[in-house]
């Protein structure tokens, strides 16, 4: 785990990238993170780095030779340490490297931004516990929260061909559906589409099969971190769910923002990692000195809800929940890589892991509209008076995530936006 001081992370530090400055930024020079774009016109994608409201360009600015994410997503961390610290060097103010790295800028305004990375595999996780009991209060009233759930980070195989770039739109899913007083489920449009305010964790380094990765060797198979909306059809899901979990309600749509937040630019943000008291400590290959003292993240998030309505009218959105990656998860980064790999999974460069939903304690940080409305039976009145159980056609949401405290220069993600279309009708 990276806890000894790194010079990159200096909070004085200042770019000659002017608008790397500004206190509202989410990427100033102690963050760089890393993402894929292209121009008009381009055909593939190519390697950039987030730097105030411009990317630069690391194949034009001579810091690699190629434009394969996933192959740099592999490098060992020394290798993406020291790409780091060339990249700080040379984007500070008085960096020698200004006129040549100057050439392999691009407003961010100016370019595409898509997924990160070609992400081959994707697991959702669960580990977010005050979402977990909520879900579980409204699914199984009897027995909200199952006996593994503190044992066993759960999770499900998920579809990453629908995994979509932020800015993207997707239709409303059809599914079976059964009414609760029908005899037989029906095909139609979801009625209970829903948001997940999540975390994408992407692995770099790859692992063997057949070898599981110690857990204190497991951040060195992590990347980086993104913002993530995993959609769902709640009353698709709610029928098809048993027993094998989560289907068609699930795969049809997943945001991921373009950025990726290395572990890196994240050091000054951890914190120690702690189990709710009275419950059982993780077994052995699931806990580590390391893990219990650093292993969570302060990581700020926030869900806006903009209608059809509000857009047309110029305005922006509602905040409608907040909530803090380290107060809401059960379970580590690292816990989830070294559980994914103890059986002899193997992981490649640009697999995609969801946390699940990080909700927090009170409603105000419910991280789904499943939760925020108790299943829609309450809905929430928006600021201009409009009412949502669920999403409706023509909304958009945008989650945004950010890290501050005192002693550190403010981080951000970016933000992960998605909009809602009607269902598909072809023709």
């Amino acid at each position: 785990m990276t806890t000894a001081f790194d010079p990159t992370l200096d909070p004085q530090l200042q770019s000659w990238v002017a608008s790397a400055n500004t206190d509202t930024t989410d990427f100033p020079i102690q963050n760089l993170p890393f993402g894929r774009f292209r121009q008009p016109g381009d055909a593939a994608w190519r390697i950039g780095v987030a730097v105030g409201d411009q990317v630069l360009d690391l194949r034009a600015a001579g810091l690699i030779d190629h434009g394969d994410m996933n192959r740099l997503m592999q490098a060992a961390p020394a290798e993406r340490r020291a790409l780091r610290t060339a990249l700080s060097e040379g984007l500070r103010e008085g960096s020698a490297q200004q006129a040549a790295y100057a050439r392999a800028l691009l407003a961010q305004a100016d370019v595409a931004l898509g997924l990160p990375c070609e992400v081959g595999d994707y697991t959702d996780f669960y580990v977010g516990i005050h979402h977990a009991m909520e879900v579980g209060r409204q699914f199984r009233p009897e027995n909200p929260l199952l006996p593994n759930y503190a044992w066993v980070p759960i999770g499900y195989h998920g579809r990453s061909s629908t995994l979509q770039a932020s800015g993207s739109a997707f239709h409303r899913p059809m599914g079976q559906i059964k009414p609760a007083q029908a005899s037989q489920p029906e095909l139609a449009p979801c009625a209970r589409l829903d948001i997940e305010l999540e975390l994408g964790l992407f692995i770099g380094q790859p692992n063997a099969q057949g070898e599981p990765v110690p857990i204190d060797e497991a951040e060195q198979h992590l990347f980086g971190i993104t913002l993530f909306n995993d959609w769902s059809a709640r009353d698709i899901q709610a029928w098809e769910y048993q027993p094998l979990g989560p289907f068609l309600g699930k795969n049809f749509a997943s945001t991921v923002s373009p950025w990726m937040v290395t572990l890196e630019a994240l050091a000054p943000f951890r914190r120690p990692f702690a189990r709710p008291v009275g419950d059982p400590e993780p077994l052995p290959y699931l806990d580590s000195a390391d893990n219990r003292a650093h292993g969570a993240f302060d990581i700020q998030m926030e869900v806006v809800l903009q209608t059809a309505r509000m857009a047309q009218d110029g305005y922006a959105g509602d905040v409608i929940a907040e909530s803090n990656f380290a107060e809401a998860a059960y379970w580590t980064a690292a816990q989830l890589v070294t559980h994914h790999t103890v059986n002899g999974c193997a992981l490649r460069a640009g697999d995609l892991f969801g946390s699940g939903t990080l909700s927090g304690a009170t409603k105000a940080q419910c991280g789904s509209l499943l939760e925020l409305t108790t299943g829609g039976k309450y809905p929430i009145t928006l600021s201009n008076g409009e009412q949502r159980g669920f999403l409706e056609d023509g909304d958009t949401v945008i989650l945004r995530g950010w890290c501050a405290r005192e002693g550190a220069r403010r981080i951000g993600f970016g933000e992960c936006r998605g909009t809602v279309l009607p269902v598909f009708t072809k023709g």
